[in-house]
This record gives C-alpha cells, structure tokens and sequence, in this order.
C-alpha cells in the first residue's frame, strides 16, 4: 500500500491503484473490499442479471437481446467443440464462464471512472492458475501416471529426450505465466495509452481536437481488444483442455 500512496493522482499509472473501500480489520486482518473485489461483484451481478432477463421467456421468435444471447453461447459451443472436440461438453459452463466474465470486466473497465480488474496481475494470476489446476487434474484423473507422456514427445532420440523433458516440463509450469501475463500486460498497456492521450487533449485545450479524434478511435479499438483478449484466454483455456483431455503434444 506505501507503493500505491507514492502514484501521483495526474500519472497515468495512478488508474491501476487497487484501492479500498472502508476499513474493516476481522482479529488483525485486513477484510476490507479492493476496488478489484467490488467491479468483479459487479461484473457477476452484471452477468447474473442480464443472461437471467435475456432468456428468461425463451420465445420461438426470439427478440434482439435472447437473439444476442444465443449467439453468444454458440459461439463458446463452436470453440468448445473445434478446439476439444465431443470430449470436451461436459466443460463448457466453465470455459462459458470464464470468456463471459473477462468480457464483463474488461468492458466494465472501458466506463468512466471504473476500476479495470484485468490490469490487476493477482486477478488474472488467479484465473490462469484456476485454469491450470484444474487441466492438470483433469488430466491426472483421466490417465493417471501416463499424463506423464505428455512431456516426452515421439519420436525424439533418449539422448536428446534429456535435454527436451526439462524443456517440457519447464513450459508447462510456465503456462499460468504466460496466460496471465498476456492479458494483464495488453488491458494495462491499452488503459496507459489512453489515458496519456486524454492528459494531452486537457493540457492542449482548443488544439486538443485532433488528440481528441485520435481517444475515440482508440477507445473502439481498445473495445474490441477487450472481446480479442477475452477469447485469446478462453481459446488458450481450451487448448488447454484438449492437452489434458487427449494428451495431444
């Protein structure tokens, strides 16, 4: 927290502060709620609120926003299905999940004056490691000790299978790094840039239009950097699946 409080309010870094609300110490523990805690409630409040109004008539015709909704869901089903194939149904509320709620937050992070819970590292740490977990239990559940054939590739020489094991090995433990780096490192970067941006137009005053044009568009394209590094973590996810499901190198 003595790091946070040494950001100056006008640097562009200082949006990133995760904050609290309130003070509420439970025997000498801090239980107080960082302004990630809150904006992902929201987000799952979001999310609970708008897939319960959206298919709750479930009409033959459906309207604009059920309409909206099924594609929605086609459109993890389709990645479920060609990235793990039959095998991998049984997971899709998870991988469901997972894309609906790094969208809300990253969108929930585009609103004025929100908290973007996905430049935060400990979240997006969090999920990989969630996602890491459980592929490898599912792994281990499904083949047992032979999971263990995934880090030796056919067809290498043994000779050669001493120096590429630990390669192996090594990346796979790396993946919850670089899962959660990805996403981090683009919504922070993003944020950083926009925010530089708009100092530029308040410092320039009436010659801030151009400065001005330049914000909007990068607000759509970090709109939709949003959705592509929502999908870039939930594809990663199901591949990763598909390693665990068919032990596929």
């Amino acid at each position: 927290m003595a790091a946070e409080r040494q950001i100056d309010h006008d640097s562009p870094m200082y949006q990133f502060v995760i904050g609290k609300y309130g003070e509420w110490n439970v025997g000498g523990l801090d239980f107080a709620f960082s302004k990630a805690a809150v904006f992902m409630l929201v987000s799952v409040a979001f999310l609970t609120v708008f897939l319960v109004l959206t298919t709750n008539r479930r009409a033959l015709v459906p309207g604009r926003w059920q309409c909206l909704t099924e594609i929605w869901y086609e459109f993890i089903a389709d990645m479920v299905k060609e990235t793990v194939g039959p095998d991998g149904r049984r997971y899709f509320p998870f991988v469901f999940s997972v894309f609906s709620f790094i969208v809300a937050m990253n969108l929930l992070g585009m609103l004025p004056y929100a908290y973007t819970v996905t430049s935060h590292i400990a979240v997006t740490g969090a999920l990989a490691l969630m996602v890491f977990v459980l592929v490898t239990a599912i792994a281990l559940k499904r083949h047992g000790l032979h999971f263990l054939s995934f880090f030796v590739p056919k067809g290498v020489p043994f000779v050669m299978l001493l120096l590429v094991v630990p390669i192996e090995v090594l990346s796979y433990f790396m993946r919850p790094i670089s899962h959660s780096v990805r996403l981090f490192a683009n919504m922070t970067a993003g944020h950083t840039m926009l925010k530089v941006f708009g100092g530029f137009v308040v410092k320039m005053g009436i010659f801030g239009v151009l400065p001005l044009a330049l914000i909007v568009a990068l607000t759509g394209l970090e709109v939709a950097i949003a959705f592509l590094q929502a999908y870039v973590f939930t594809i990663l996810t199901c591949l990763y699946l598909n390693d665990a499901i068919h032990l596929e190198h």
